[in-house]
């Protein structure tokens, strides 16, 4: 019968196995940093892993005084150790010695410190950004002149705006060379009173575009008094430069497309913009012309020769009623004087003397009403309708004693 080992034996077996064998003892492994994780004892557990393999890796709190960074997901490294066997799981993993980054980790962790470095310097604050002219017509483009990126921007500006007139300064794009070239070219074009300045290049590693991470780059933007576009690269690629740039485009074509306005766009705004200014102005005038005429109004009601015209028509008015009224008046009062007179006419003693009756007065022009007003031989005066007739009283005879 074959011998039969416990778990343990066989765990302690391959762990010895793995201790003999010098490979494993001493091993550089590379690869990219995953599920990271940092324990509160100190210990750094991770995965380590390529596109179709991975193996577990823990640096003890030990050894972490060599660690230069903070490791992190996503991070190319190279890990120095042994790989040996963890009895209680049965699992083999790398313990790691010494971690650093692998090819371009180090330009990366360069590009992080200059990154916050400038941050906390304040050159990336929104309020030193200018703000690109809407309408340029003079763009200067910075790059290089035999590379895809000037054709681009060529044919874009052709495209949207054949009046738009481009600069070029050529200059280095990558290379020992290529930062005192660009800043060069930074400095000769703020000088030439440009509307804007396209700093740009195509895609290419991080390495390659190394010159747009520089920090002189960087400060030469900043000074510039033109806006300038950052425009490095493919969309997914990041740059200094872009983040100090008054704004950043994802590729050349773009910041194309944001510095060159449509010009048949433009003129089919500028038709619309002076068709509602039209239509506002001939509003407004409509509306100057009403309050005018209402004010011609309002004062041609208030005019002084207006109210005295109003006035002497008024007064006018007033006279016609008042004549009319007089004259109603007068013909009633007329009408009241006839009634009266004929009513006086019917108690005038002329009225009575026609009718026969007479009116006797004495001498001294007294009434006489009763014979006991004469005595005889009284010369007394009789009038009737026709004149007076002197008479002389021959005998008084009582009215009332004839009828006794």
């Amino acid at each position: 019968m074959a011998n039969v080992y416990t778990v343990s034996q066989v765990n302690s077996y391959i762990r010895h196995l793995f201790e003999e064998d010098f490979a494993l003892t001493h091993i550089s492994v590379k690869g990219e940093v995953s599920n990271c994780k940092y324990h509160s004892s100190g210990h750094i557990y991770f995965t380590l892993k390529e596109k179709n393999s991975a193996i577990p890796a823990v640096m003890f709190a030990g050894n972490r005084s060599g660690l230069k960074f903070a490791l992190d997901d996503g991070q190319k490294v190279t890990v120095t150790g042994s790989v040996n066997v963890y009895e209680r799981d049965g699992r083999y993993q790398i313990y790691a010695k010494e971690i650093v980054m692998d090819g371009n980790g180090e330009l990366f962790l360069r590009f992080e410190k200059l990154k916050q470095e400038l941050f906390e310097m304040g050159m990336f604050d929104q309020v030193y950004k200018k703000s690109v002219p809407r309408y340029a017509l003079k763009i200067g483009v910075i790059t290089s002149p035999t590379g895809a990126a000037i054709r681009d921007i060529m044919n874009i500006a052709a495209r949207r705006n054949p009046y738009v007139q481009l600069y070029l300064q050529p200059a280095l794009v990558q290379g020992e060379l290529a930062v005192p070239s660009i800043i060069q070219g930074l400095n000769r074009m703020d000088a030439m009173g440009l509307d804007v300045i396209i700093l740009g290049r195509g895609g290419g590693s991080l390495e390659d575009l190394w010159a747009f991470n520089e920090e002189e780059t960087a400060r030469a933007i900043f000074a510039c008094h033109t806006p300038v576009i950052s425009a490095v690269g493919h969309e997914t690629d990041v740059t200094i430069t872009d983040f100090v740039a008054d704004m950043r485009a994802p590729t050349p074509s773009a910041a194309a497309e944001l510095a060159v306005f449509d010009y048949e766009a433009f003129c089919r705004d500028l038709g619309n913009i002076s068709y509602t200014l039209k239509k506002n102005l001939e509003n407004r005038l409509s509306a100057a012309r009403s309050r005018l005429n209402y004010l011609e109004v309002c004062l041609e009601a208030k005019n002084p020769h207006k109210q005295l015209a109003d006035r002497r028509q008024y007064l006018e008015n007033l006279g016609a009623e008042l004549k009319d009224a007089m004259r109603q008046k007068l013909l009633f009062e007329k009408y009241r004087l006839q009634l009266a007179a004929e009513r006086l006419e019917g108690k005038s003693p002329l009225r009575k003397l026609e009718s026969g009756f007479s009116y006797i007065t004495d001498e001294n022009d007294r009434n006489i009403k009763s014979v006991s007003g004469v005595k005889r031989e009284d010369r007394v005066h009789i009038r009737v309708s026709d004149g007076t007739i002197l008479a002389q009283v021959l005998e008084v005879e009582n009215g009332k004693k004839n009828d006794d």
